[in-house]
């Protein structure tokens, strides 16, 4: 299917974000805030000018409803001369979450990717068991930070959350968040990370990453 076609999951319409849709930057870019203060983390903050000029470059996908209210967002990010791609900001309005919604926009936005850079691997880092959840249906799999672009601007995006300290003192070697990567050498969709299958095994597996790395951080403080 072409990634340009409208598609309507439920009652949605998801497509690739246009001029049209610039007047929803502002409200997207608080949304992005609001949902990051109330996960405890930090995200690379976006202005609504460059929102809009996502949408401009056609390196967006949006969800709307059929009378046209927006329920959600995703953009494209480029490294390395193109070598890495990341889908970035995907956020959801909260009424709207759970519903599916975001699985449709990533799919989208992933399909977009592929379609503008089909040699590019695609990437991202997170704290979110459903995004993870997402990336892994699509093909990802986990990898060590050494794995993920070298580009300094890349990590800069994560100087706004809480936890950067950690990211800084480990020399980018480890946080909180969970790299991922699908290998676009492999030409067809990776097999599913096994470990995601069960939620509960997930979240244990999270927990216990958390506390390693926490206390690993304090334990340097200390000494």
């Amino acid at each position: 299917m072409n990634v340009l076609t409208k598609t309507f999951y439920k009652d949605f319409v998801i497509q690739v974000a246009t001029e049209e849709h610039e007047r929803y930057a502002e409200t997207i870019v608080e949304e992005m805030a609001s949902s990051a203060k109330a996960r405890g983390t930090g995200i690379a903050k976006r202005s609504p000018e460059y929102i809009i000029k996502k949408m401009q470059e056609g390196k967006a996908v949006i969800a709307t409803t059929k009378t046209g209210d927006w329920v959600g967002f995703c953009y494209i990010e480029t490294w390395e001369h193109g070598k890495f791609v990341a889908n970035s900001g995907l956020i959801v309005q909260p009424e709207y979450r759970k519903s599916g919604v975001a699985t449709a926009i990533k799919a989208k936005a992933f399909r977009l990717s592929r379609q503008k850079y089909p040699e590019a691997n695609i990437v991202g880092l997170t704290t979110s068991m459903a995004v993870m959840k997402i990336n892994s249906e699509l093909g990802y799999e986990p990898v060590p930070f050494s794995e993920l672009p070298k580009d300094d601007e890349f990590w800069k995006g994560c100087s706004s959350c809480v936890n950067y300290d950690i990211l800084t003192r480990t020399n980018r070697a480890h946080c909180l968040c969970t790299g991922m990567k699908y290998e676009a050498k492999n030409g067809k969709k990776m097999s599913t990370w096994e470990f995601m299958k069960e939620s509960s095994l997930y979240e244990k597996w999270l927990q216990m990453k958390q506390k390693i790395l926490i206390r690993k951080d304090t334990e340097k403080v200390k000494s």
